[in-house]
Parts: C-alpha cells; sequence; structure tokens
C-alpha cells in the first residue's frame, strides 16, 4: 500500500534505525517511544491486522515472536518487558499494519490496564 508509513519504511522510502532485517521482517525503534525501550516487530508483507490473518499466516507470526526474545535481550530487557499487538480502531490500533511492540526499561511497566 502506497499510503502506508510500514510499507514505505520497508521499502526504504522512510528511513528507520533498523535493528534486525531478513526476508519476512522488519525491526526497528519506534520514533514516538512510550517507554525506554520502545521497538516494533513489522512482517514486510503488508497485513492491515491481526484480525485479518489466518491460519496461513502462523509461520510468520510465529517467526515475528520467536525474534522478540533476542531484540529484548539485544535493547538490555533482560528482567522483562511487555509485547503489544493492538488490533483495530477498539483495541488503539494507529498504524494498519500489523505489528508487534516491545516495551522495557529499567523500571517496572505501569499496569497494562486499570481496572
Amino acid at each position: 500500500m502506497s499510503d502506508c508509513i510500514f510499507c514505505r519504511i520497508v521499502k526504504g522510502e522512510i528511513p528507520s534505525d533498523k535493528l534486525y532485517e531478513d526476508d519476512d521482517l522488519l525491526a526497528f525503534r519506534d520514533i514516538r517511544p512510550l517507554a525506554p525501550v520502545h521497538l516494533l516487530i513489522i512482517p514486510k508483507r503488508h497485513i492491515a491486522t491481526l484480525a485479518d490473518c489466518s491460519e496461513q499466516d502462523a509461520p510468520l507470526l510465529g517467526k515475528m515472536l520467536a525474534v522478540v526474545p533476542r531484540l529484548a535481550r539485544e535493547a538490555g530487557l533482560a528482567e522483562g518487558f511487555r509485547t503489544i499487538i493492538n488490533t483495530g480502531r477498539v483495541g488503539g490500533q494507529e498504524v494498519y499494519h500489523l505489528h508487534v511492540h516491545i516495551l522495557g526499561g529499567p523500571q517496572p511497566l505501569p499496569a497494562m490496564l486499570k481496572h
């Protein structure tokens, strides 16, 4: 999709602070971090939301999650981190290209949801 910011990052049209790249995935630092460490992992193929995935996408989704521990370790998050996939408007998704957030830092993160 020509207007998708993450597709443009994949194409190299928009610079990013790349941390990992292979044939299927790209990982980079979020430009608006919500924690001391805030990384994103995206598939290179445009998939709008997690809800658009099917069982056929299981290898790609598994690969996305399998890269998380490596990136977290390399970012100094040995004591823990949070992974988030926001899905759709109600789920808080802002960029409609599937992505995994990795968040962490030296202090514990606040509660994920408030009651």
